[in-house]
């Protein structure tokens, strides 16, 4: 008697994945954490600090940030689009809980979210819905880089560029170097992504002979998933989804960079360019890039406080500067979190119906 092969890996291989991501996750945690205590960088802020905090300019910061949160998760209406129309307000509430869930699960497995509650909402296939978010995280690491890039030039560093982090001997000099190899990397991958869209039939062409030598069926099954995930960049030729998506993300990083700045003067860091705040934000951009804890912890403060470095003398970063990055990470960790929650509310049943094996399998992907 022949029995019914399961599609999708077993409970227990699933948990123990799991466990063993928490655990990396925790790790990487602790090892933050500990080259902050190593370099006197605060979790918590000063208490003198914290107590010249106002609260004023902390509001106009969530503001800000939360205009930016909106243009962050309308955007993709538009990468949507050429694959089916999606109501705004299903995909801000799929955003915003998709947003939350990244933060929430270590190594970033809360990026597969998006595409599986879109899946449920909408006629969209899951592969070409990943694809989706591929494109979207690819252009955006571009601008943010290429942002980086352009900002470190206008932004006016310490002169000379400090050689520590607070006590931590790290040359802040690093960031810069950091910021031209993500600008490579991001352009490289947008540019082997655009090429397997805009080159379909080549692009098969050459899976077909790599892949199609061994196994035929898998050189199928890797050109259809391919042709899915790329279709991600669909909306680049048609320039009604394509102007709006790129005015709103230079908005939405515009913005970012805003409320970096009005949190400055909320505790009461000596004035904070524009150039400066695109700096700080391209720092943070590039620390939490690469999988790690959950809600970044650890690769968050880290980030900024050597963002800050560039700009501020030791004592600023470690009194007024301990303040900016712990009511930062309140901000961008706190807040995704009550979007979520709110999201939820209106469709507490969506995470519930998702199946374990395709959880699993989609998670499998992202990694």
């Amino acid at each position: 008697m022949t029995g019914t092969r399961s599609s999708g890996p077993s409970p227990r291989s699933a948990l123990l994945r799991t466990l063993a991501k928490l655990l990396l996750s925790a790790l990487l945690a602790a090892a933050c954490v500990w080259v902050m205590h190593r370099g006197a960088l605060r979790l918590t802020p000063d208490p003198k600090a914290f107590g010249r905090v106002d609260a004023r300019w902390v509001g106009l910061y969530v503001l800000l940030w939360f205009a930016a949160q909106c243009l962050r998760a309308g955007r993709w209406q538009l990468l949507l689009a050429p694959a089916a129309r999606v109501k705004l307000w299903t995909v801000l509430r799929v955003a915003w809980i998709g947003f939350a869930a990244v933060v929430i699960l270590p190594l970033r497995m809360g990026e597969v979210v998006r595409p599986l509650l879109i899946r449920r909402a909408s006629p969209i296939s899951g592969w070409v819905a990943t694809g989706t978010v591929a494109a979207e995280r690819v252009i955006d690491g571009l601008f943010l880089s290429s942002i980086l890039f352009i900002a470190l030039t206008f932004s006016h560093p310490l002169d000379p560029v400090p050689d520590r982090i607070g006590e931590l001997a790290v040359p802040t000099a690093l960031v810069p170097r950091a910021a031209y190899s993500a600008l490579c990397l991001f352009a490289i991958a947008f540019s082997v992504m655009a090429f397997a869209y805009f080159a379909r039939s080549l692009t098969q062409r050459l899976i077909s002979s790599a892949v199609g030598a061994v196994s035929p069926r898998l050189a199928e099954f890797v050109s259809k998933r391919l042709a899915e995930l790329t279709s991600g960049l669909s909306f680049l030729q048609n320039p009604r989804f394509t102007v709006p998506f790129l005015g709103m993300t230079a908005a939405y990083w515009f913005l970012s960079a805003a409320s970096f700045m009005a949190m400055a003067t909320a505790c009461a860091l000596p004035t904070m360019s524009f150039a400066q705040g695109c700096v700080v934000l391209g720092v943070l951009g590039l620390g939490v890039l690469v999988p790690n804890a959950p809600g970044f912890f650890g690769a968050f403060q880290l980030s900024v406080y050597a963002g800050l470095a560039l700009f501020y003398p030791p004592d600023s970063v470690l009194g007024a500067g301990s303040a900016y990055v712990f009511l930062m990470y309140l901000g961008n960790v706190g807040l995704p979190l009550v979007l979520g929650v709110l999201a939820l509310l209106f469709e507490p049943t969506r995470l519930r119906e998702l199946e374990p094996a395709e959880v699993a399998a989609t998670t499998n992907l992202s990694n």
